[in-house]
This record gives structure tokens, sequence and C-alpha cells, in this order.
């Protein structure tokens, strides 16, 4: 069994930062890739970043472009997410994800049936 553990979340001013971290252990494990998303209240789960492996290419949903890092480490199957200048609306439980299939061109890496393994999530709150 693959379990992923998050942390990092908390309470936080608009303008601020924080950074998420998910570790990825269990079985032997080999993603393809790994993501974040995330569930606001009343919300449906929402895709916010990606990275693969082979490659190296992330992707980005639009509202955290240009705000949003994702990075990581394929070999110790963890990824981060750098939370800057964060806004109200960003609030939400975020979500951590991971795959071990690759998928051809990047839409499926941007969806929730593109990951098999999800985290219990960490709340990011924002406050104004």
């Amino acid at each position: 069994q693959v379990q992923l553990v998050e942390s990092g979340g908390g309470l936080v001013q608009a303008g601020g930062s924080l950074r998420l971290s998910c570790a990825a252990s269990g079985r032997t494990f080999s993603s393809s890739a790994m993501g974040w998303f995330r569930q606001a209240p009343g919300k449906e789960r929402e895709f916010v970043a990606a990275t693969r492996w082979s490659g190296g290419n992330t992707y980005y949903a639009d509202s955290g472009k240009g705000r949003f890092t994702i990075s990581g480490d394929n070999v110790k199957n963890t990824v981060y997410l750098q939370l800057n200048s964060l806004k109200p609306e960003d609030t939400a439980v975020y979500y951590c994800a991971a795959t071990a299939t690759y998928y051809s061109g990047s839409f499926t890496y941007t969806t929730l049936g593109g990951y098999n393994y999800w985290g219990q999530g960490t709340q990011v709150t924002v406050s104004s």
C-alpha cells in the first residue's frame, strides 16, 4: 500500500506564502508524476499543479500561474508546492496525488482520474 502524507498547511494573511510538502511511503513505488489538487468548501476538487518526472514537465492551473511553483524529487517520491502571493480565494484543503502510469500528452496529468494515490489533505487558510 502506498501512502501520501502532506504537511505545511496553515493560516496565513493575504499576500503571504506557504510551502506544502508531500512524501510517499509504503511499498516500493515508482511514480511517473505527482501533483496537487485543492477543494474549497462547497466546491469540487480542482487541479492546481503537477510535475511529470520524465522530461521535467510542470503544469499549472491558470489560478496559480506566476504564484505557485511545484518541485520535487522523483527518487524520493517527494513533491513540494510553493504558494506565494496567497489570496483568500486560495483557501482550501490541498491534496497531494501520485500516479505510476505514463500518459501521452499533458491533459490527463491535470485531471482527478489521472492519479491513483491520494493524500489526506492539508488545510490552507488565507485571511484577508
